[in-house]
């Protein structure tokens, strides 16, 4: 299947800004708590469960970019299967 190289490029684009996206919207996020203990303990208690409209709203972006970033790499796994940009 040919594909014309600004198809390619655009793809490449979004796949990166989304990547991008991703890692900076993750690293926004607070920290629940530190260490293997708060892992544990905190599930079975059950913490905070109020969250902050900004941290909903950080969820939802980071939820969207992960899609578009997902939704990249499954254009360019059928664009090219076989890893060959020739």
């Amino acid at each position: 299947m040919s594909v014309p190289t600004p198809v390619l490029y655009a793809v490449i684009v979004i796949w990166a800004i989304s990547a991008i996206g991703l890692i900076v919207f993750v690293l926004l996020h607070s920290g629940k708590g530190t260490g293997l203990s708060e892992a544990i303990a905190g599930s079975v208690y059950g913490g905070d469960t109020g969250t902050s409209i900004v941290e909903k709203n950080l969820d939802r972006i980071t939820v969207v970019f992960a899609v578009i970033f997902v939704i990249c790499l499954l254009v360019m796994m059928v664009i090219y299967p076989h890893g060959s940009v020739s």
